[in-house]
């Protein structure tokens, strides 16, 4: 792929010009708000319709948020800043104050969402081998879930942004990042096991690959194309061929 089709300049969506007129300038730290009204526009804690504000979350996360349900109704393609405004209990000033545009601040609600992932996958640290894998593959299959929103409401956006990555050298960078940390931590396991005598020896990397790859398959046929019991379907295939066949049998 020529690098020149990648990245921010051929950004898929519109930038912010269609906000332009009645949100300010997009500029960070612009001399347009001064430094009174840039502060009271960063701790507007203004509560309209119930929704947490930021008189009791960080600002940003407020705007983390509003930009997770203005996705989950608009989807990436038709995602407008306006959109993103409209979720806010915040004026929509806010967004510009903190984030250069729209590119800016679907980068940093790419990682948001990634840290909010890679948060949620935690396993105690004194399990053994085969009660970690397990934990592991159920947790990127099953949840947990969020306060607000299901797991799959959650993954439902990640997969959209996953789906862009194809056309921006920048965020697919992100994406093989995380990818490699969860692939790791799979690693990681596998070796412990063979290390321990529990599981046989088999190549920890490609037995690392096959299970993360199997996972993105039941996620992406669930979300893409309706089948609600892939995850379940496709954790009764993980135990049947790839657990018992890591399994030592002498």
């Amino acid at each position: 792929m020529n690098d020149s089709q990648d990245g921010p300049a051929n950004e898929s969506v519109e930038s912010l010009s269609d906000d332009a007129n009645d949100a300010g300038s997009g500029d960070r730290g612009s001399d347009r708000n001064p430094p009174q009204e840039r502060s009271a526009i960063g701790s507007d804690n203004s509560d309209r319709s119930g929704r947490e504000t930021g008189s009791s979350k960080d600002t940003k996360e407020v705007i983390m948020e509003a930009t997770f349900r203005a996705l989950s109704k608009h989807g990436y393609k038709d995602l407008r800043m306006r959109d993103i405004g409209e979720e806010l209990d915040l004026t929509r000033q806010v967004i510009h104050y903190h984030f250069d545009g729209k590119y800016d601040l679907m980068s940093s609600f790419l990682e948001h969402t990634i840290d909010q992932y890679e948060g949620s996958l935690v396993v105690e640290g004194d399990e053994d081998p085969r009660t970690e894998l397990r934990a592991r593959v159920d947790q990127c299959l099953f949840g947990p879930e969020f306060e607000d929103f299901s797991h799959w409401d959650r993954i439902k956006v990640y997969h959209e942004l996953y789906t862009q990555a194809q056309n921006d050298a920048e965020h697919r960078e992100v994406f093989n990042e995380h990818y490699e940390r969860v692939r790791g931590n799979i690693v990681e396991v596998v070796e412990e096991g063979i290390d321990e005598g529990v599981f046989r020896d088999v190549d920890p990397e490609r037995m690392s690959q096959l299970v993360t790859d199997v996972i993105h398959a039941a996620r992406g046929r669930r979300i893409s194309l309706g089948h609600d019991d892939a995850p379940e379907e496709t954790r009764e295939a993980i135990d049947e061929f790839i657990f018992e066949s890591l399994e030592r049998t002498e």
